[in-house]
């Protein structure tokens, strides 16, 4: 493959092990045979009615249900396995829609599987659950906005974020602000290199499952899209590294629009795409609403996370009752988090899907 990896950490990956390759498989059901519904009898074809949720477990689906336990063996801090219950929610919500495709007969070229497929790579990479040592997810909430020990991973951003936190051009609340945008970046080339490999891994298991007559009938405009995704989001890596070189260099204007790095980001993709001066201003009015909306979330993460050290130092001290008390409120807290957590990535799936559509209408 003609892409290639970009730093956070520039070392090359070891192979995945076979069971992971096999989980993925068994995640999404993949069956290449499937593709020839005509040869097998219409409940050959028929889906599966949907799992049964078990009694306590968190999703519908028993395999998300072991890697969010499997997650939780890691001891993840409560931040992040709250990031993670909503990307295997939305995980779960796209299967579902898939299998609901499939059943229509709607992904005959299994586009749709292969991406659920990466998506799920990406997740477990990001998170330390597919079993690389390189990859495992920093056991880190990301709420201490300047934590020293916590890498970009990246020598030319470490030197980037070393140079605006020394120039005296930023208030500590404009550094904070800074330090969201480099570890949103950090997060964006983590999650492009996770997709790249995850492309690799897909089309090596399609070379091994699929039958030499089969790989003829492969669209040419479906392995296209999944290189245009990469494409797509290695110009948005480069665009944002552009803008923090900047930012680091000139310090925060008076007419920054938004302060969240992913509205940000849809912002400056929206001002380049195919809207109407109308459409523009109402996407400018929803993204003011967006942000609100991951405000909302970040205040609950900071309170999860303090009400997580809260019952750790009263459990420490036995006093039961207090026990309790903590445990209610760190219980009511998680619950909002996760619950904030997937409206957050529902909303930003929607409109990025939004700006996309635009901007291929554009070309």
């Amino acid at each position: 493959m003609a892409s290639s990896r970009l730093g956070v950490g520039s070392r090359g990956l070891p192979p995945p092990p076979l069971w992971l390759l096999l989980l993925l498989l068994l995640l999404l059901g993949a069956q290449p045979a499937a593709a020839h519904g005509g040869k097998y009898s219409r409940e050959k074809n028929e889906p599966e009615p949907p799992p049964q949720r078990e009694p306590g477990g968190e999703f519908r689906m028993e395999k998300l249900n072991q890697l969010w336990e499997k997650a939780q063996r890691l001891q993840l801090s409560p931040v992040k396995l709250s990031e993670l219950h909503a990307d295997l929610k939305m995980q779960e919500r796209e299967e579902f829609a898939w299998k609901k495709l499939k059943a229509e007969g709607r992904d005959e070229d299994g586009e749709k599987q292969a991406k659920l497929i990466r998506s799920l790579s990406v997740i477990l990479a990001k998170y330390g659950l597919d079993g690389r040592k390189d990859t495992q997810a920093v056991n880190s909430n990301y709420l201490s906005d300047t934590a020293e020990d916590d890498s970009l991973g990246d020598p030319k951003l470490e030197k980037l974020w070393h140079k605006a936190k020394t120039s005296g051009k930023f208030s500590d609340e404009e550094l904070a602000k800074l330090w969201r945008e480099f570890q949103h970046h950090r997060e964006k080339v983590r999650e492009y290199n996770a997709l790249l490999d995850a492309l690799s891994r897909t089309e090596e298991i399609q070379e091994n499952v699929i039958s030499p007559l089969d790989v003829g009938r492969v669209k040419e405009d479906v392995l296209h899209s999944k290189h245009a995704e990469l494409k797509d989001r290695l110009r948005r890596i480069n665009q944002g590294y552009d803008r923090l070189r900047q930012v680091s260099h000139r310090g925060y204007g008076s007419e920054a629009e938004f302060e969240e790095p992913r509205v940000i980001d849809l912002w400056d993709m929206a001002k380049s795409a195919n809207f109407t001066e109308k459409e523009l201003e109402s996407f400018r009015e929803e993204l003011k609403h967006f942000e609100a909306k991951i405000e909302k979330h970040n205040h609950y993460q900071k309170q999860l996370e303090i009400s997580h050290q809260k019952l750790k130092h009263v459990e420490s001290l036995g006093d039961q009752e207090h026990v309790s008390r903590n445990k209610e409120r760190y219980a009511m807290l998680e619950e909002k988090t996760k619950e904030l957590g997937y409206k957050v990535k529902k909303h930003l799936q929607d409109l990025s899907v939004r700006v996309s559509r635009a901007r291929h209408n554009e070309l």
